[in-house]
């Protein structure tokens, strides 16, 4: 059976931000994750975690200044120092939470800058960030964004990711961590063909988030069949977390009829 957990910066956004963790407690929630825990002191967060026996299973690496509609800053040429300190960053929050997986986003194609020099530095980080993380025993994962709700997305689709892993596959010994993180909401949207994509690169996949699409809700607003897909994943034997990545319609709770039928299987 599925085991989900919600993001908390998408879901029980009716509370502050550290008052999620206990609601999503309440909701009968195991674990969770969020995309970016570094507003809060790691501190604060562990007692969260620890007062309501969850887990934390993901969280990002810093990714520049979201506010101003940055989205990850690994693939920008000038800004390679700021990314190292942001891995240094995450190592902290994810070893005092016992986070064992750290989520990279690539970030805005930046303009002038051809798409090769792009490409290389997205790939050196790649790599100083693999290297970081792997004595921890921590999983670096890339993901891949639509192009429609954030265009200029540098990674924006599961053949580029792949291919990004051949190369460091074959340049650098020691990036056997990094996996894929995919999203089926922004798959569907740049891909489509959920189960064949999944299916073919299962071992490649560490993490699976979803919403719904159109309008990145929870699952059963939209057009994706989730019992179907669900079901596919328990019968390839997919063991990983799927994030529940939404914006609910309403209050994250009145929301959550979808999930009874695998919560109390977790």
């Amino acid at each position: 059976m599925p085991k989900f957990c919600p993001n908390l910066s998408t879901m029980f956004t009716e509370h502050v931000f550290l008052d999620r963790f206990d609601a999503a407690a309440d909701a009968g929630f195991q674990a969770v994750e969020c995309q970016f825990p570094y507003a809060e002191s790691a501190e604060a967060i562990e007692q969260k975690l620890l007062s309501n026996n969850l887990q934390l299973i993901l969280h990002n690496l810093p990714a520049g200044d979201w506010g101003a509609g940055e989205r990850g800053i690994a693939c920008l040429p000038d800004r390679v120092e700021e990314f190292q300190e942001g891995v240094d960053q995450a190592i902290e929050y994810a070893t005092l939470l016992g986070c064992k997986q750290l989520n990279l986003l690539a970030g805005l194609a930046p303009e002038g800058v051809s798409t090769g020099k792009i490409n290389d530095t997205l790939l050196e980080n790649l790599d100083y960030a693999a290297k970081a993380l792997k004595p921890l025993g921590i999983r670096l994962l890339v993901e891949a964004i639509n192009t429609q709700d954030v265009p200029g997305f540098f990674v924006n689709n599961t053949a580029q990711i792949l291919s990004l892993m051949e190369l460091l596959d074959t340049n650098c010994e020691n990036c056997d961590n990094i996996f894929l993180q995919y999203d089926i909401y922004h798959m569907q949207i740049m891909e489509g063909n959920l189960t064949k994509t999944i299916t073919d690169n299962l071992a490649k996949i560490s993490h699976i988030q979803l919403a719904d699409n159109p309008l990145r809700h929870e699952p059963g607003t939209g057009e994706i069949n989730f019992p179907f897909l669900f079901k596919s994943l328990d019968e390839l034997g997919y063991d990983g977390w799927i994030g529940c990545e939404y914006f609910p319609q309403a209050d994250t709770v009145s929301g959550l009829d979808w999930l009874a039928p695998y919560l109390s299987n977790d």
